[in-house]
């Protein structure tokens, strides 16, 4: 058993390097080479179109890998059973996830989609690319917010 939590942690820690990598990356170094033009339309998009499979990944390995820490937490005490610090920190550390992984959704089904549309027709993206940022310092917001939520369930 010991092995199987080892490795969850291990796993989790790399999704969560890549996950956190990507927003950061994305948020303080690609926004503003983007704003000084240094960096085109076409180049933001396909930098979001390549960290696509990994944010996806990476989620998809957290809520895997979190799930088999949660259960094998001696605070855990049954889903949904709210009675501790920990409960309330891993509670509403799971609702940012969640806002979070809504908010990536549309962005990927939504955003990007309609800056492919208008760069196609030759057409500004510059509202589009605008909202796409606000978005990600959201991103940015619910990853600190959830980090936090973590360190709280870890120092309890």
């Amino acid at each position: 058993m010991i092995f199987l939590i080892t490795l969850s942690y291990w796993i989790h820690l790399i999704a969560t390097v890549i996950w956190l990598g990507g927003i950061v990356m994305m948020a303080f170094v690609a926004l503003p080479a983007w704003r000084k033009q240094t960096l085109s339309d076409n180049q933001w998009l396909a930098l979001q179109m390549r960290l696509t499979p990994l944010v996806n990944g990476s989620m998809a390995v957290l809520w895997i890998s979190g799930f088999i820490q949660m259960t094998n937490d001696s605070h855990y005490t049954g889903f949904f059973s709210i009675d501790s610090t920990w409960a309330w920190a891993m509670l509403l550390k799971h609702l940012a996830i969640i806002v979070m992984m809504g908010l990536t959704l549309f962005v990927q089904f939504n955003v990007h989609p309609a800056v492919k549309r208008q760069m196609l027709g030759k057409q500004s993206t510059t509202q589009l690319i605008g909202r796409d940022i606000t978005l990600l310092r959201l991103n940015l917001l619910l990853a600190l917010i959830i980090l936090l939520f973590t360190a709280v369930a870890t120092a309890v």
